[in-house]
Protein backbone atom coordinates (compact mmCIF):
# COMPACT_ATOMS: atom_id res chain seq x y z
CA UNK A 1 0.00 0.00 0.00
CA UNK A 2 1.22 3.50 -0.83
CA UNK A 3 1.88 5.73 2.15
CA UNK A 4 -0.95 7.99 0.97
CA UNK A 5 -3.34 5.13 1.79
CA UNK A 6 -2.74 5.79 5.50
CA UNK A 7 -5.07 8.79 5.39
CA UNK A 8 -8.21 8.35 7.47
CA UNK A 9 -10.07 11.61 7.01
CA UNK A 10 -8.22 14.16 9.12
CA UNK A 11 -6.04 11.50 10.82
CA UNK A 12 -3.35 9.05 9.80
CA UNK A 13 -4.00 5.45 10.77
CA UNK A 14 -2.43 2.12 9.92
CA UNK A 15 -1.52 -1.34 11.14
CA UNK A 16 1.52 -1.08 13.40
CA UNK A 17 1.72 -4.80 14.28
CA UNK A 18 1.44 -7.59 11.69
CA UNK A 19 -1.73 -9.59 12.29
CA UNK A 20 -2.45 -12.85 10.44
CA UNK A 21 -1.94 -12.15 6.76
CA UNK A 22 -2.20 -8.40 7.28
CA UNK A 23 1.24 -6.70 7.05
CA UNK A 24 2.47 -3.62 8.89
CA UNK A 25 1.44 -0.47 7.04
CA UNK A 26 2.54 2.11 9.62
CA UNK A 27 6.06 1.22 10.76
CA UNK A 28 9.25 3.10 11.58
CA UNK A 29 10.04 3.93 7.94
CA UNK A 30 6.64 5.48 7.37
CA UNK A 31 6.76 7.31 10.70
CA UNK A 32 10.15 8.87 9.97
CA UNK A 33 8.99 10.11 6.56
CA UNK A 34 5.79 11.48 8.04
CA UNK A 35 7.72 13.24 10.82
CA UNK A 36 9.91 14.98 8.27
CA UNK A 37 7.04 16.01 6.03
CA UNK A 38 4.96 17.24 8.98
CA UNK A 39 7.83 19.45 10.17
CA UNK A 40 8.14 20.97 6.70
CA UNK A 41 4.37 21.43 6.45
CA UNK A 42 4.20 22.96 9.95
CA UNK A 43 7.07 25.30 9.12
CA UNK A 44 5.07 26.67 6.20
CA UNK A 45 1.79 26.70 8.12
CA UNK A 46 3.22 28.66 11.06
CA UNK A 47 5.65 30.75 8.96
CA UNK A 48 8.50 29.58 11.19
CA UNK A 49 11.93 28.50 9.97
CA UNK A 50 12.52 24.80 10.69
CA UNK A 51 15.46 25.56 12.99
CA UNK A 52 13.15 27.73 15.15
CA UNK A 53 10.29 25.24 15.14
CA UNK A 54 9.39 23.24 18.27
CA UNK A 55 6.92 20.38 17.93
CA UNK A 56 5.37 18.65 20.95
CA UNK A 57 4.65 14.92 20.76
CA UNK A 58 2.46 12.84 23.06
CA UNK A 59 1.09 9.34 22.84
CA UNK A 60 -1.57 6.98 24.12
CA UNK A 61 -0.37 3.75 25.82
CA UNK A 62 -0.31 1.50 22.73
CA UNK A 63 2.65 -0.85 22.68
CA UNK A 64 3.89 0.55 19.36
CA UNK A 65 3.76 4.20 20.41
CA UNK A 66 7.35 4.27 21.69
CA UNK A 67 9.03 2.97 18.55
CA UNK A 68 6.85 5.11 16.29
CA UNK A 69 7.64 8.17 18.40
CA UNK A 70 11.39 7.57 18.05
CA UNK A 71 11.03 7.39 14.27
CA UNK A 72 8.76 10.42 14.15
CA UNK A 73 11.30 12.40 16.19
CA UNK A 74 14.12 11.40 13.82
CA UNK A 75 12.13 12.69 10.88
CA UNK A 76 11.24 15.96 12.58
CA UNK A 77 14.77 16.59 13.86
CA UNK A 78 16.25 15.88 10.41
CA UNK A 79 14.73 19.18 9.27
CA UNK A 80 16.42 21.14 12.05
CA UNK A 81 13.23 21.38 14.11
CA UNK A 82 13.18 20.36 17.78
CA UNK A 83 10.84 18.03 19.64
CA UNK A 84 9.31 18.28 23.12
CA UNK A 85 8.25 14.82 24.29
CA UNK A 86 5.32 14.92 26.73
CA UNK A 87 5.17 11.12 27.15
CA UNK A 88 1.70 9.69 27.91
CA UNK A 89 -0.89 12.26 26.93
CA UNK A 90 -4.31 12.81 25.40
CA UNK A 91 -5.33 14.29 22.08
CA UNK A 92 -6.93 17.43 23.62
CA UNK A 93 -3.84 17.98 25.78
CA UNK A 94 -1.64 17.96 22.69
CA UNK A 95 -3.68 20.68 21.03
CA UNK A 96 -3.69 22.69 24.26
CA UNK A 97 0.08 22.27 24.42
CA UNK A 98 0.20 24.68 21.48
CA UNK A 99 -2.42 27.07 22.89
CA UNK A 100 -0.97 27.24 26.41
CA UNK A 101 2.77 27.31 25.61
CA UNK A 102 4.03 30.12 23.34
CA UNK A 103 7.25 28.24 22.57
CA UNK A 104 5.38 25.25 21.08
CA UNK A 105 4.54 25.79 17.40
CA UNK A 106 2.78 22.53 16.56
CA UNK A 107 2.05 19.11 18.02
CA UNK A 108 1.43 15.46 17.23
CA UNK A 109 -0.65 12.89 19.10
CA UNK A 110 0.23 9.25 18.50
CA UNK A 111 -3.05 7.35 18.75
CA UNK A 112 -5.56 5.25 16.84
CA UNK A 113 -8.45 6.21 19.12
CA UNK A 114 -10.66 3.20 19.95
CA UNK A 115 -9.13 0.84 17.35
CA UNK A 116 -7.51 -2.47 18.43
CA UNK A 117 -3.97 -2.60 19.90
CA UNK A 118 -2.35 -3.56 16.59
CA UNK A 119 -3.34 -0.21 15.03
CA UNK A 120 -1.79 3.19 15.56
CA UNK A 121 -1.81 6.61 13.98
CA UNK A 122 -1.13 10.33 14.18
CA UNK A 123 -3.18 13.49 14.75
CA UNK A 124 -1.61 16.88 14.01
CA UNK A 125 -2.20 20.35 15.43
CA UNK A 126 -1.11 23.95 15.06
CA UNK A 127 -2.47 26.94 16.93
CA UNK A 128 -5.28 27.16 14.37
CA UNK A 129 -6.57 23.71 15.32
CA UNK A 130 -6.35 20.18 14.01
CA UNK A 131 -5.09 19.40 10.52
CA UNK A 132 -7.90 18.86 8.02
CA UNK A 133 -8.22 16.12 5.44
CA UNK A 134 -6.62 18.35 2.79
CA UNK A 135 -3.66 18.97 5.09
CA UNK A 136 -3.22 15.24 5.73
CA UNK A 137 -3.27 14.61 1.99
CA UNK A 138 -0.47 17.13 1.48
CA UNK A 139 1.63 15.76 4.35
CA UNK A 140 1.43 12.23 2.98
CA UNK A 141 2.07 13.31 -0.60
CA UNK A 142 5.26 14.95 0.62
CA UNK A 143 6.45 11.49 1.73
CA UNK A 144 6.38 10.09 -1.80
CA UNK A 145 9.54 9.70 -3.92
CA UNK A 146 10.19 12.67 -6.19
CA UNK A 147 8.94 10.84 -9.27
CA UNK A 148 5.62 10.19 -7.49
CA UNK A 149 5.25 13.34 -5.37
CA UNK A 150 2.77 15.95 -6.46
CA UNK A 151 5.40 18.67 -6.44
CA UNK A 152 3.12 21.23 -8.04
CA UNK A 153 0.73 20.84 -5.10
CA UNK A 154 3.07 20.33 -2.18
CA UNK A 155 6.71 20.30 -1.22
CA UNK A 156 8.51 16.95 -1.45
CA UNK A 157 10.49 15.82 1.58
CA UNK A 158 13.33 15.14 -0.82
CA UNK A 159 13.90 18.87 -1.02
CA UNK A 160 16.23 20.51 1.54
CA UNK A 161 14.48 21.79 4.64
CA UNK A 162 17.03 23.50 6.85
CA UNK A 163 20.05 22.10 8.61
CA UNK A 164 19.69 18.77 10.40
CA UNK A 165 20.33 18.44 14.08
CA UNK A 166 17.14 19.36 15.96
CA UNK A 167 17.00 18.10 19.55
CA UNK A 168 14.47 16.09 21.54
CA UNK A 169 13.78 17.00 25.18
CA UNK A 170 11.29 15.60 27.70
CA UNK A 171 8.95 18.09 29.37
CA UNK A 172 5.64 18.07 31.22
CA UNK A 173 3.06 19.96 29.17
CA UNK A 174 0.06 18.09 30.55
CA UNK A 175 -0.11 19.86 33.91
CA UNK A 176 -1.08 23.14 32.29
CA UNK A 177 -3.92 21.33 30.51
CA UNK A 178 -5.07 19.78 33.81
CA UNK A 179 -5.13 23.27 35.35
CA UNK A 180 -7.18 24.47 32.38
CA UNK A 181 -9.81 21.78 33.05
CA UNK A 182 -9.93 22.41 36.79
CA UNK A 183 -10.21 26.16 36.29
CA UNK A 184 -13.09 25.68 33.86
CA UNK A 185 -15.12 24.34 36.82
CA UNK A 186 -13.82 26.45 39.72
CA UNK A 187 -14.11 29.74 37.87
CA UNK A 188 -17.62 28.91 36.69
CA UNK A 189 -18.80 27.85 40.16
CA UNK A 190 -16.75 30.24 42.28
CA UNK A 191 -15.65 27.36 44.53
CA UNK A 192 -12.29 25.64 45.02
CA UNK A 193 -13.92 22.27 45.78
CA UNK A 194 -17.26 22.41 43.96
CA UNK A 195 -17.54 18.60 43.80
CA UNK A 196 -17.15 18.02 47.54
CA UNK A 197 -19.67 15.36 48.54
CA UNK A 198 -19.83 13.85 45.05
CA UNK A 199 -18.87 10.25 44.30
CA UNK A 200 -17.89 9.90 40.64
CA UNK A 201 -16.58 6.79 38.89
CA UNK A 202 -14.25 7.02 35.90
CA UNK A 203 -13.69 4.25 33.36
CA UNK A 204 -10.56 5.03 31.34
CA UNK A 205 -10.45 1.61 29.65
CA UNK A 206 -6.66 1.45 30.26
CA UNK A 207 -6.25 4.34 27.82
CA UNK A 208 -4.94 7.86 28.46
CA UNK A 209 -7.89 9.09 30.53
CA UNK A 210 -6.97 7.82 33.99
CA UNK A 211 -5.69 11.30 34.87
CA UNK A 212 -9.27 12.57 35.06
CA UNK A 213 -9.91 10.77 38.34
CA UNK A 214 -6.78 11.89 40.19
CA UNK A 215 -5.77 15.15 38.49
CA UNK A 216 -9.22 16.63 37.94
CA UNK A 217 -12.01 15.10 40.03
CA UNK A 218 -10.08 14.66 43.26
CA UNK A 219 -8.68 18.20 43.00
CA UNK A 220 -12.29 19.38 42.68
CA UNK A 221 -13.24 17.51 45.85
CA UNK A 222 -14.91 14.39 44.45
CA UNK A 223 -14.45 10.83 45.70
CA UNK A 224 -13.45 8.43 42.90
CA UNK A 225 -13.31 5.05 44.65
CA UNK A 226 -14.55 2.20 42.47
CA UNK A 227 -13.16 3.74 39.29
CA UNK A 228 -12.27 1.30 36.53
CA UNK A 229 -9.13 0.64 34.51
CA UNK A 230 -7.28 3.86 35.22
CA UNK A 231 -3.87 2.25 34.65
CA UNK A 232 -2.52 2.68 31.09
CA UNK A 233 -2.17 -0.63 29.25
CA UNK A 234 -1.71 -0.58 25.49
CA UNK A 235 -3.23 -4.04 25.05
CA UNK A 236 -6.55 -2.83 26.53
CA UNK A 237 -7.09 -6.10 28.43
CA UNK A 238 -10.50 -5.31 29.93
CA UNK A 239 -12.55 -3.74 27.15
CA UNK A 240 -12.21 -1.43 24.19
CA UNK A 241 -11.83 2.18 25.41
CA UNK A 242 -14.89 3.43 23.57
CA UNK A 243 -17.96 5.26 24.94
CA UNK A 244 -20.04 3.50 22.28
CA UNK A 245 -18.94 -0.02 23.26
CA UNK A 246 -21.88 -1.86 24.85
CA UNK A 247 -19.68 -4.01 27.10
CA UNK A 248 -17.84 -0.98 28.46
CA UNK A 249 -20.93 1.13 29.09
CA UNK A 250 -22.77 -1.77 30.75
CA UNK A 251 -19.90 -2.35 33.15
CA UNK A 252 -19.82 1.34 34.07
CA UNK A 253 -23.59 1.39 34.64
CA UNK A 254 -23.29 -1.58 37.00
CA UNK A 255 -20.40 0.07 38.87
CA UNK A 256 -22.36 3.30 39.41
CA UNK A 257 -25.30 1.36 40.88
CA UNK A 258 -23.05 -0.89 42.97
CA UNK A 259 -21.07 2.02 44.42
CA UNK A 260 -24.15 4.26 44.78
CA UNK A 261 -22.23 6.93 42.87
CA UNK A 262 -23.57 10.25 41.63
CA UNK A 263 -22.18 9.82 38.13
CA UNK A 264 -20.04 7.64 35.89
CA UNK A 265 -17.70 8.94 33.18
CA UNK A 266 -16.21 6.94 30.30
CA UNK A 267 -13.58 8.09 27.80
CA UNK A 268 -12.18 6.68 24.60
CA UNK A 269 -8.46 5.90 24.38
CA UNK A 270 -7.22 9.42 23.64
CA UNK A 271 -9.95 11.32 25.56
CA UNK A 272 -11.44 13.29 22.69
CA UNK A 273 -14.76 11.47 23.21
CA UNK A 274 -16.82 10.83 26.33
CA UNK A 275 -20.17 9.71 27.67
CA UNK A 276 -21.65 9.63 31.16
CA UNK A 277 -23.88 7.44 33.30
CA UNK A 278 -26.43 9.07 35.62
CA UNK A 279 -26.94 8.26 39.30
CA UNK A 280 -29.63 5.69 38.45
CA UNK A 281 -27.17 3.73 36.30
CA UNK A 282 -28.58 4.88 32.96
CA UNK A 283 -26.20 5.68 30.10
CA UNK A 284 -26.32 9.24 28.79
CA UNK A 285 -24.87 9.04 25.31
CA UNK A 286 -25.69 9.87 21.70
CA UNK A 287 -28.93 11.92 21.51
CA UNK A 288 -29.26 12.14 25.30
CA UNK A 289 -25.70 13.47 25.70
CA UNK A 290 -26.28 16.03 22.96
CA UNK A 291 -29.53 17.09 24.62
CA UNK A 292 -27.82 17.43 28.00
CA UNK A 293 -24.92 19.62 26.88
CA UNK A 294 -27.33 21.59 24.67
CA UNK A 295 -29.50 22.33 27.71
CA UNK A 296 -26.43 23.55 29.60
CA UNK A 297 -25.07 25.68 26.75
CA UNK A 298 -28.41 27.17 25.70
CA UNK A 299 -29.07 28.34 29.24
CA UNK A 300 -25.89 30.41 29.00
CA UNK A 301 -26.23 31.29 25.31
CA UNK A 302 -29.99 31.48 24.68
CA UNK A 303 -31.18 31.28 21.09
CA UNK A 304 -27.85 30.01 19.76
CA UNK A 305 -27.22 27.22 17.26
CA UNK A 306 -26.25 23.60 17.94
CA UNK A 307 -24.55 21.72 15.11
CA UNK A 308 -24.77 17.91 15.11
CA UNK A 309 -24.08 15.12 12.66
CA UNK A 310 -26.72 13.72 10.33
CA UNK A 311 -28.04 10.75 12.32
CA UNK A 312 -29.47 12.59 15.30
CA UNK A 313 -33.10 12.05 16.25
CA UNK A 314 -36.01 14.19 15.09
CA UNK A 315 -37.01 14.32 18.76
CA UNK A 316 -33.66 15.97 19.52
CA UNK A 317 -34.52 18.73 17.07
CA UNK A 318 -37.87 19.24 18.81
CA UNK A 319 -36.17 19.35 22.22
CA UNK A 320 -33.50 21.86 21.17
CA UNK A 321 -35.86 24.15 19.29
CA UNK A 322 -39.16 23.91 21.19
CA UNK A 323 -38.02 23.06 24.74
CA UNK A 324 -34.75 24.99 24.85
CA UNK A 325 -35.42 27.77 22.34
CA UNK A 326 -32.28 27.10 20.29
CA UNK A 327 -31.62 26.23 16.66
CA UNK A 328 -30.62 22.71 15.59
CA UNK A 329 -28.48 22.40 12.46
CA UNK A 330 -28.10 18.75 11.44
CA UNK A 331 -25.02 18.41 9.21
CA UNK A 332 -22.67 15.71 7.88
CA UNK A 333 -21.01 12.89 9.80
CA UNK A 334 -17.37 13.40 10.78
CA UNK A 335 -16.30 15.50 13.74
CA UNK A 336 -14.26 17.87 11.58
CA UNK A 337 -17.28 18.43 9.33
CA UNK A 338 -19.42 19.31 12.34
CA UNK A 339 -16.78 21.63 13.81
CA UNK A 340 -16.09 23.38 10.50
CA UNK A 341 -19.81 23.93 9.99
CA UNK A 342 -20.09 25.53 13.44
CA UNK A 343 -17.21 27.86 12.55
CA UNK A 344 -18.94 28.70 9.27
CA UNK A 345 -22.21 29.56 11.02
CA UNK A 346 -20.37 31.94 13.33
CA UNK A 347 -18.74 33.59 10.33
CA UNK A 348 -22.28 34.28 9.08
CA UNK A 349 -23.19 35.82 12.47
CA UNK A 350 -25.31 32.85 13.48
CA UNK A 351 -24.12 32.41 17.03
CA UNK A 352 -23.02 28.80 17.55
CA UNK A 353 -21.31 27.64 20.75
CA UNK A 354 -21.60 23.85 20.39
CA UNK A 355 -20.67 21.30 17.73
CA UNK A 356 -21.20 17.65 18.68
CA UNK A 357 -21.43 14.22 17.06
CA UNK A 358 -23.49 11.31 18.36
CA UNK A 359 -20.19 9.42 18.82
CA UNK A 360 -19.29 11.73 21.72
CA UNK A 361 -17.01 14.16 19.87
CA UNK A 362 -17.98 17.55 21.32
CA UNK A 363 -16.39 20.92 20.61
CA UNK A 364 -17.26 24.19 22.35
CA UNK A 365 -16.49 27.62 20.98
CA UNK A 366 -15.23 28.75 24.40
CA UNK A 367 -12.65 25.93 24.22
CA UNK A 368 -11.30 26.81 20.76
CA UNK A 369 -13.78 24.40 19.09
CA UNK A 370 -11.50 21.57 20.18
CA UNK A 371 -13.21 18.18 20.37
CA UNK A 372 -12.35 17.42 23.97
CA UNK A 373 -14.19 14.72 25.92
CA UNK A 374 -12.67 15.89 29.21
CA UNK A 375 -13.77 19.50 28.71
CA UNK A 376 -17.26 18.32 27.76
CA UNK A 377 -17.46 16.44 31.06
CA UNK A 378 -16.18 19.41 33.09
CA UNK A 379 -18.99 21.52 31.61
CA UNK A 380 -21.51 18.91 32.78
CA UNK A 381 -19.84 18.66 36.19
CA UNK A 382 -20.08 22.42 36.71
CA UNK A 383 -23.84 22.20 36.26
CA UNK A 384 -24.06 19.09 38.45
CA UNK A 385 -22.19 20.88 41.24
CA UNK A 386 -24.84 23.60 41.35
CA UNK A 387 -27.55 20.94 41.64
CA UNK A 388 -25.63 19.21 44.45
CA UNK A 389 -24.84 15.56 45.33
CA UNK A 390 -27.72 13.12 45.08
CA UNK A 391 -29.42 15.02 42.25
CA UNK A 392 -29.74 13.39 38.85
CA UNK A 393 -28.21 15.49 36.08
CA UNK A 394 -30.66 13.98 33.57
CA UNK A 395 -33.43 16.04 35.15
CA UNK A 396 -32.26 18.66 32.64
CA UNK A 397 -33.49 16.53 29.72
CA UNK A 398 -36.80 15.16 30.96
CA UNK A 399 -38.46 16.90 28.00
CA UNK A 400 -36.51 14.82 25.46
CA UNK A 401 -38.88 12.31 23.90
CA UNK A 402 -37.51 8.82 23.23
CA UNK A 403 -38.39 6.72 20.16
CA UNK A 404 -40.02 3.33 20.61
CA UNK A 405 -37.30 1.76 18.44
CA UNK A 406 -33.92 2.73 17.01
CA UNK A 407 -31.60 0.66 14.84
CA UNK A 408 -28.57 0.91 12.55
CA UNK A 409 -27.84 -1.48 9.67
CA UNK A 410 -24.77 -1.59 7.43
CA UNK A 411 -25.49 -2.52 3.81
CA UNK A 412 -22.39 -3.77 2.00
CA UNK A 413 -21.67 -2.51 -1.52
CA UNK A 414 -20.36 -5.30 -3.76
CA UNK A 415 -19.22 -3.33 -6.82
CA UNK A 416 -15.63 -2.13 -7.22
CA UNK A 417 -16.72 1.47 -7.78
CA UNK A 418 -18.54 1.66 -4.45
CA UNK A 419 -18.73 5.46 -4.41
CA UNK A 420 -20.61 5.58 -7.69
CA UNK A 421 -22.89 2.72 -6.64
CA UNK A 422 -23.64 4.40 -3.33
CA UNK A 423 -24.54 7.65 -5.07
CA UNK A 424 -26.81 5.79 -7.49
CA UNK A 425 -28.65 3.99 -4.69
CA UNK A 426 -29.15 7.17 -2.69
CA UNK A 427 -30.44 9.04 -5.77
CA UNK A 428 -32.80 6.16 -6.59
CA UNK A 429 -34.16 6.13 -3.04
CA UNK A 430 -34.75 9.87 -3.11
CA UNK A 431 -36.69 9.70 -6.36
CA UNK A 432 -38.69 6.74 -5.03
CA UNK A 433 -39.61 8.70 -1.92
CA UNK A 434 -40.95 11.53 -4.06
CA UNK A 435 -43.56 9.19 -5.56
CA UNK A 436 -44.37 7.00 -2.54
CA UNK A 437 -47.37 7.78 -0.36
CA UNK A 438 -46.38 8.24 3.27
CA UNK A 439 -42.69 8.93 2.48
CA UNK A 440 -41.35 12.49 2.46
CA UNK A 441 -37.81 13.72 2.02
CA UNK A 442 -36.56 15.78 4.96
CA UNK A 443 -36.48 19.44 3.94
CA UNK A 444 -33.02 20.12 5.35
CA UNK A 445 -30.53 17.35 4.76
CA UNK A 446 -26.82 17.51 3.97
CA UNK A 447 -25.85 13.84 3.75
CA UNK A 448 -27.40 10.88 1.96
CA UNK A 449 -31.19 10.88 1.91
CA UNK A 450 -33.39 11.21 5.01
CA UNK A 451 -37.00 10.03 4.71
CA UNK A 452 -39.82 10.85 7.11
CA UNK A 453 -42.44 8.08 7.25
CA UNK A 454 -46.09 8.52 8.22
CA UNK A 455 -47.87 6.22 10.68
CA UNK A 456 -48.87 3.52 8.17
CA UNK A 457 -45.32 3.50 6.77
CA UNK A 458 -43.49 3.05 10.07
CA UNK A 459 -44.15 6.28 11.97
CA UNK A 460 -40.57 7.52 12.09
CA UNK A 461 -37.63 8.30 9.85
CA UNK A 462 -34.61 6.67 8.24
CA UNK A 463 -31.35 7.98 6.79
CA UNK A 464 -29.31 6.15 4.13
CA UNK A 465 -25.84 7.56 3.57
CA UNK A 466 -22.39 6.64 2.36
CA UNK A 467 -19.77 5.56 4.90
CA UNK A 468 -16.92 8.04 5.25
CA UNK A 469 -14.29 5.44 4.36
CA UNK A 470 -15.78 2.00 3.61
CA UNK A 471 -17.83 0.34 0.81
CA UNK A 472 -20.89 0.47 3.03
CA UNK A 473 -24.25 2.24 3.15
CA UNK A 474 -25.13 2.81 6.83
CA UNK A 475 -28.87 2.91 7.45
CA UNK A 476 -30.19 4.57 10.61
CA UNK A 477 -33.86 4.25 11.57
CA UNK A 478 -36.12 5.44 14.39
CA UNK A 479 -39.80 4.72 14.94
CA UNK A 480 -42.36 5.93 17.47
CA UNK A 481 -44.32 2.69 17.38
CA UNK A 482 -43.31 -0.92 18.13
CA UNK A 483 -42.71 -2.75 14.87
CA UNK A 484 -42.32 0.48 12.92
CA UNK A 485 -38.72 -0.23 11.91
CA UNK A 486 -39.78 -3.56 10.39
CA UNK A 487 -42.32 -1.70 8.26
CA UNK A 488 -39.71 0.76 6.98
CA UNK A 489 -37.18 -2.01 6.33
CA UNK A 490 -39.80 -3.99 4.40
CA UNK A 491 -40.31 -1.05 2.07
CA UNK A 492 -36.58 -0.72 1.51
CA UNK A 493 -36.17 -4.42 0.76
CA UNK A 494 -38.82 -4.19 -1.97
CA UNK A 495 -36.89 -1.33 -3.55
CA UNK A 496 -33.38 -2.80 -3.27
CA UNK A 497 -33.85 -6.58 -3.49
CA UNK A 498 -32.96 -6.91 -7.18
CA UNK A 499 -29.86 -4.68 -7.12
CA UNK A 500 -26.85 -6.95 -7.74
CA UNK A 501 -24.41 -4.34 -6.44
CA UNK A 502 -25.80 -4.60 -2.90
CA UNK A 503 -25.78 -7.20 -0.14
CA UNK A 504 -28.99 -6.56 1.80
CA UNK A 505 -28.77 -9.71 3.94
CA UNK A 506 -28.50 -7.49 7.04
CA UNK A 507 -31.95 -6.11 6.26
CA UNK A 508 -33.45 -9.53 5.52
CA UNK A 509 -32.16 -10.92 8.81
Amino acid sequence: MSITGLQNGSDIRGRAIAYGNEPVTLGVNEAEKIGRSFAIWASGKTVTEPEKLTIAIGNDPRVTSGILKEALCRGICSTGASVTDTKLSSTPAMFMAVKLNPDINASVMITASHLPPDRNGFKFFTGEGGAGSGDIKKILEMCLPEDESVSNKSVSVNQPAGSAGGKTTVRDLNSAYFDHLVNSVTQRTGKDKPLKGFHIIVDAGNGSGGFFATKILERLGAVTTGSLYLEPDGMFPNHIPNPEDSTAITELCEAVVREKADMGIIFDTDVDRAAIVDSAGNPVARNELIALISAIMLEEYPGSWVVTDSITSSHLTTFIEEELGGHHHRFKRGYKNVINEAVRLNSERKKCHLAIETSGHAALKENFFLDDGAYLVTRILASASVMGPGKNITSLITGLRQPAEAKEFRINILSSDFAETGKRIIDTLGRHADTTDGWTRAKQNYEGVRIVCEADQGNGWFLLRMSLHDPVLPLNLESDQPGGIAVMVSGLIKLLKDDKDLDISALRN
